[in-house]
């Protein structure tokens, strides 16, 4: 889910005021990043969370038991496990959603869950479409949330604590040789990351340079010839990725695939903006700087 982010102004100028006066989220309102508006008259107490990130945060900020639904890729922490799945994250299933009573459906900012946010809408279901695609992105919903659940103080911790650990990659990897790296997301179309992506921002602060970073994107389309004249130092790419480039002979023209210098990451840990963002910078730049980080 790669695409262009908005910041919400609306929701912003919420999170100032009640975090300033330290006073819960009642009788206050937001826009979301589809420019609805979203009005929270008492803390909701059933939410279907259709966005991995979402869940993730909840569950970290202490919103786990209100969950009664998430999409089938909510799988962190081991709790979301036990929360119903009602299916696709994107385009959901609506009744299967109005189904589990909800004062709350969170959903990712796509154009394809629009329709879907319309319906829950005219249901008079709250309904919250945010986008999380900046490292500010997760900072900005993990507040919202907090406001919304009637706990910015945790909220703020947790935030505080993800970005102090991004800080601490940061520092350590300031100085060091910087890698050329090609993110491999998808391999027919061949698309990586741009630098619009989350992702982008994690090979910086993890003391790599990304080779399509020349993308104002959150992702593109490339070809692999192209691939091979920018000439990265390593691949980045999931399981399925790394045994794609392994055994597909025409990746054999990008210098980093014949060397075998591809670095397999857990997709579910650095292809999430959310908690785990710092320990997702920690495992890249202890993969491309052996020895730096302790």
């Amino acid at each position: 889910m790669f695409f262009k982010p908005r910041r919400s102004l609306h929701a912003n100028a919420l999170l100032l005021a009640v975090i300033a006066c330290n006073a819960p989220a009642h009788d206050a309102s937001a826009r979301d990043d589809f420019g609805n508006p979203i009005t929270i008259g008492a803390a909701p107490t059933r939410i279907v969370s259709l966005s991995p990130a979402t869940t993730e945060i909840l569950f970290t900020i202490g919103g786990g038991s209100r969950l009664v639904g998430r999409s089938k890729y909510d799988l962190w922490p081991d709790s979301a496990k036990l929360v119903p799945s009602l299916g696709d994250g994107m385009r959901p299933n609506v009744e299967a959603v109005l189904g589990a009573r909800p004062d709350l459906v969170l959903l990712y900012a796509s154009q394809d869950n629009r329709a879907a946010a319309d319906r829950f809408r005219a249901a008079g279901i709250n309904t919250l479409s945010v986008r999380t695609d900046r490292i500010a992105d997760f900072r900005r919903v993990t507040e919202l949330l907090g406001a919304i659940i009637n706990d910015t103080t945790r909220a703020k911790t947790v935030v505080d604590s993800v970005q102090g650990t991004l800080d601490r990659v940061s520092r350590a990897t300031t100085g060091a040789p910087r890698p050329k790296v090609f993110w491999h997301i998808w391999d027919s179309p061949l698309i990586t990351i741009g630098s619009g992506s989350f992702m982008n921002e994690l090979v910086d602060i993890a003391g790599a340079k990304n080779v399509y970073a020349d993308i104002n994107g959150a992702s593109g389309q490339i070809a692999l010839e192209d691939v091979a004249r920018r000439d990265p130092d390593f691949i980045l790419a999931g399981p399925e990725g790394a045994k794609q480039i392994n055994s597909d002979p025409r990746w054999k023209i990008v210098r980093a695939a014949r060397d075998g210098r591809i670095v397999v990451v857990d997709t579910g840990l650095v292809a999430r903006p959310s908690v785990r963002l710092g320990e997702a910078a920690v495992s890249l730049a202890r993969a491309l700087h052996p020895g730096l980080l302790h």
